[in-house]
């Protein structure tokens, strides 16, 4: 029993938020999310989804806890935790990626891209040797590109009527 400070030994204990659940839920990345939306529905613990998913308790209990990761954990991690979470890997992957603040697609953009294509293969297996601040000029020149890319229709068609 935990004893509480109130001035009074007799008054009974207020209830307090256990730590880790203290942080508002908008105030988690998207990967906490998912780790405590599942932890909630299945009622598991860390260490049930570490075990489930072959991973150290020590490294669910970080993911979870962790608020501003630098890069998203390793391939084989997100599989790890994916089957530990019983959810698929590319919600994980996905959730990961943007708590890194990447934005991760899991199709390729209707007929602009081949899944096997070896440059989309080669960014997207390079992108955790890269420092976060490669990855802030990488994310702005894509952002960039796709920009122009959204604007070069309309271009067109301004100039064609």
């Amino acid at each position: 029993m935990t004893a509480h400070a109130t001035g009074d030994k007799h008054d009974p204990p207020t209830r307090r938020p256990r730590s880790g659940s203290a942080a508002p839920e908008q105030s988690l990345n998207p990967l906490q999310r998912l780790i405590r939306q599942r932890m909630r529905e299945r009622g598991w613990s860390y260490g049930e989804i570490a075990r489930r998913g072959g991973l150290p308790r020590s490294t669910v209990y970080t993911l979870a806890m962790t608020r501003n990761l630098t890069r998203p954990p390793r391939p084989a991690t997100i599989d790890a935790l994916a089957k530990g979470l019983d959810v698929p890997v590319s919600a994980v992957r996905a959730a990961a990626a943007e708590s890194t603040g990447l934005h991760y697609y899991d199709e390729p953009a209707s007929g602009r891209q081949d899944p096997g294509d070896q440059e989309r293969e080669l960014l997207i297996a390079s992108i955790d040797e890269l420092t976060p601040e490669d990855r802030r000029h990488v994310a702005a020149l894509v952002e960039s590109l796709r920009n122009r890319a959204s604007q070069e229709p309309a271009d067109r068609k301004a100039r064609n009527t």
